[in-house]
């Protein structure tokens, strides 16, 4: 029963976490002249086109999963290379991320004084959409194949460099098995949520 109250307060957020993830990556895609997500009905914030479900069951089960990745195609791009190009999508959805988390903590530090009136409905699902999406944010910044991070760091290094972390792509889902396997990740991911967290704080209070 526990389970399934976590589960009704945490869906929405996590509904919300991954679509809007996964929209930015089409939508920068799509301003940069690549219209593969809109071919494929990715530009959408109907949460169905962006689900893949074995990693959305896998998230509900055991708190680790994955959406559907938004095919994107470089050679498209217009005004910029592939490799930034790769990299400005690649900051999208994790940007979009932490711009939800910081719009969620100004709604919470806004409807705090209001709670036990009617819009307190609104303030146990906050904390949920904060954290959610600090999570999928700080996950895939990590610099590792085949994270948004790892792309990100690409369009910082020089061609070879990013070549090099390219190739690594063949072997991410063992790298990932493998920190998961070893609670690397955790070590990895909770410092950067936190810092994260804080850095927003800070804004909400000013």
């Amino acid at each position: 029963m526990q389970w399934l109250i976590d589960t009704l307060v945490w869906l929405p957020a996590i509904l919300v976490g991954l679509t809007f993830h996964e929209y930015a990556h089409g939508l920068v895609a799509n301003q940069l002249g690549d219209s593969t997500p809109a071919k494929q009905g990715r530009l959408t914030l109907n949460p169905l086109p962006h689900i893949d479900w074995v990693g959305f069951l896998m998230l509900l089960l055991f708190k680790f999963g994955w959406a559907k990745p938004v095919q994107v195609d470089p050679r498209n791009f217009r005004g910029i290379t592939p490799k930034r190009g790769m990299m400005l999508v690649s900051l999208a959805g994790p940007g979009m991320n932490i711009l939800i988390a910081l719009l969620s903590m100004v709604a919470l530090k806004l409807l705090i004084p209001y709670q036990g009136t009617h819009w307190g409905f609104i303030l146990p699902l906050l904390m949920p959409l904060i954290y959610v999406n600090l999570i999928l944010a700080a996950f895939n910044l990590l610099p590792l194949p085949p994270l948004d991070g790892s792309k990100i760091l690409a369009g910082l290094l020089p061609d070879s460099g990013a070549r090099a972390l390219y190739s690594l792509e063949q072997y991410g889902p063992l790298i990932m098995l493998l920190l998961i396997v070893t609670g690397a990740v955790g070590k990895l991911l909770w410092p950067l949520v936190n810092l994260l967290y804080g850095a927003l704080n800070v804004l909400v209070a000013l």
